[in-house]
């Protein structure tokens, strides 16, 4: 049985619409068939609108607002390697974070750590089910870029190198432009160190390549399980 806390927790989600896996049915591009959008929507503090732009022969990403009476989560997964692993993300992440923002009655820092870890714990364990058959789904992976807005306070949580910006008025008028996220890969010199304590044993562990350091290669963000195997 749920606290009063938690039944409130579970009201401010209801009732819920989702705009995720936008296709070419849904949403206005004009007469780019590569872009998809939806027009200013209301949640429950403001105004939104959401675009995607196919880089790809086959969109890689996905992109997910939910809106409720007192709660808005908005989601962008930059996937790599295929589309398995957002597709993943966009399904579950939401639906457990709405699960233990219900058994914890609130939305934390923590509620959101245990919300990334469970659904990346789910698709690896997907992808280990399948890897025998379809071995290039252990390289797939994901960015995730997640924001909450939660009775009035708005929560950021990142995996990858997606940023999250939130425009101010400036002195003048104008509006300034703010990152709200680190970047959360290989550039990051203490992750480097991490990653190099953590494996002592592979000299490749992490790699500059064209400048940009990576990890074996790649970018790690959700996902890539032969990079944690």
């Amino acid at each position: 049985m749920f606290s009063w806390l938690a039944r409130l927790a579970a009201a401010c989600w209801r009732p819920v619409r989702r705009y995720a896996r936008m296709s070419k049915d849904d949403g206005d591009g004009g007469d780019d068939k590569l872009l998809w959008c939806r027009d200013l929507d209301r949640h429950s503090l403001g105004e939104f609108s959401i675009a995607v732009v196919q880089a790809n022969e086959t969109l890689e990403d996905q992109s997910q607002v939910e809106t409720g009476r007192h709660a808005t989560f908005v989601g962008v997964y930059d996937g790599h390697g295929g589309p398995d692993a957002s597709r993943f993300v966009c399904d579950h992440l939401f639906l457990h974070l709405m699960r233990l923002a219900q058994e914890n009655g609130t939305i934390s820092q923590d509620v959101l750590r245990s919300a990334f870890s469970a659904t990346e714990d789910g698709f690896l364990s997907l992808v280990r089910r399948t890897c025998g058959i379809k071995p290039l789904v252990a390289a797939v992976g994901s960015c995730c870029l997640v924001g909450v807005i939660w009775r009035g306070t708005l929560y950021v949580a990142n995996l990858g190198d997606s940023r999250a910006i939130i425009g101010c008025l400036g002195r003048s008028n104008n509006i300034v432009a703010e990152q709200l996220t680190r970047d959360h890969n290989a550039s990051m010199e203490e992750v480097r160190h991490e990653l190099r304590s953590l494996h002592p044993d592979d000299s490749h562990i992490v790699v500059l390549k064209h400048g940009v350091w990576r990890v074996k290669g790649i970018i790690q963000v959700i996902a890539d399980l032969n990079l944690k195997a």
